[in-house]
């Protein structure tokens, strides 16, 4: 299935050394540390293991703020959204500063289907991680659900400066621009992007849609007037989109070294 500015991660980690600033956390008189071997089993994406192990860990340990967010991922890579949006927001409660957390935070919201919490987390994600180019590029996702194409153009144009290399984001910019009515800036970002990236078949996809020539084989082009083509493009990246944003969540930074 199509991953989204999904960051891959190794599947073991051992945290043998993670110590986390004393300003993550807000009000920490001493830094603080995961336990190792629940986070060992999350390192592995064994989140069944990683999920008993933290448990126990916030059990004895309930004002560790990492362990309720390390919890709350691994809920989430299980399916389980409200276990998941409910540890994250105990990890925010208890003080952690994180753009990864909040920016996972709106992704399990934006599952859950409340598109206001999840605008509201990922600006704040955007705020904490500015630098970041997920955050601007997620954020975008959600305005252009929203329908705020203005925002979503400048969210993605900002993810596109932070990484040029994202197919992704430049595929989303040319979706952008044909529901703003623009579908000869679309088939611009999307000739250019299998200039650069061949095999990139969504682009491709989207060309033929717009009757480019540059689309051969399967995606053959078709001719509709400019309505018809907005909407199909629509549609299809509708289709294109996963099912769940679990593949768009981020390992926690802290917890890979970050």
């Amino acid at each position: 299935m199509r991953s989204i500015a999904l960051v891959t991660i190794a599947a073991t980690i051992l945290l043998l050394s993670l110590w986390i600033p004393t300003d993550s956390i807000a009000g920490a008189a001493e830094q603080q540390v995961c336990d190792v071997s629940a986070d060992y089993s999350l390192g592995a994406e064994d989140y069944s293991e990683a999920i008993r192990r933290h448990v126990e860990v916030v059990h004895k340990h309930p004002e560790d703020a990492l362990a309720h967010y390390h919890l709350g991922f691994a809920h989430g890579m299980m399916g389980n959204r409200k276990a998941e949006v409910r540890e994250y927001q105990r990890a925010e409660a208890l003080g952690l500063k994180s753009w990864d957390l909040v920016l996972n935070l709106g992704l399990a919201e934006l599952d859950s289907g409340d598109f206001h919490a999840a605008t509201d987390s990922l600006q704040r994600s955007v705020l904490l991680g500015e630098n970041h180019p997920e955050s601007h590029f997620n954020l975008a996702l959600v305005d252009e659900r929203c329908g705020n194409l203005a925002d979503a153009e400048h969210q993605t144009l900002a993810s596109l400066l932070l990484n040029p290399a994202q197919p992704d984001a430049r595929e989303l910019l040319g979706v952008i621009y044909a529901q703003e009515g623009n579908t000869d800036r679309a088939y611009l970002e999307w000739r250019e992007l299998v200039r650069d990236v061949p095999d990139y078949e969504p682009a491709r996809t989207k060309l033929a849609i717009l009757g480019n020539p540059i689309a051969t084989g399967e995606a053959a082009a078709v001719d509709l007037p400019p309505a018809a083509a907005v909407t199909a493009i629509n549609d299809e990246y509708e289709l294109c989109l996963p099912a769940s944003e679990v593949q768009l969540r981020q390992k926690p930074a802290r917890y890979i070294g970050r």
